[in-house]
């Protein structure tokens, strides 16, 4: 199974802003400490506003900030907001793309079998669990240490 590069932005988006809980962050920050694009990010954020992760806030000292606190940011959550579609193969979508042996195959049933494992595992993480090594991450950030942040 493979994520998008979106659910991957995403995921940065938001252990970049748990690491930086006191402070709103820019997606030009963002995109710098990650080496990535900003017009992507920009996307990204929107996506994990309107679902409620980030408050983000206009103007010339805006930012980005956490909506939630980390530990009620399920990973699996995120991946099904940010995954549009958790098909593996066609034939999960037999209206899409109609499929001969679909009536019979065993194949279908292990991949949603694998399919579901994976999103199990997910399930038992949160953004917390993310950022655990906080300071270990917010220097290979770039962040400078919060004093006293436990978020």
């Amino acid at each position: 199974m493979r994520l998008t590069t979106y659910s991957d932005y995403a995921l940065r988006v938001l252990m970049y802003l748990a690491l930086k809980p006191d402070e709103l962050s820019t997606i030009a920050e963002i995109a710098a400490s990650y080496d990535i694009s900003q017009t992507h990010l920009m996307k990204v954020a929107h996506q994990l506003g309107v679902a409620g992760y980030i408050e983000t806030t206009r103007g010339r000292n805006g930012g980005l900030r956490l909506a939630k606190p980390v530990e009620r940011i399920g990973l699996a959550d995120v991946i099904r907001t940010t995954e549009p579609d958790m098909a593996i193969v066609a034939c999960f979508k037999p209206v899409d793309a109609p499929c001969a042996i679909f009536p019979s195959c065993v194949l279908k049933r292990a991949l949603a079998k694998a399919r579901d494992a994976f999103m199990a595992v997910l399930e038992d993480y949160t953004l917390a669990d993310l950022v655990a090594p906080r300071a270990g991450l917010a220097g290979l950030l770039g962040i400078a240490p919060q004093r006293g942040a436990q978020h």
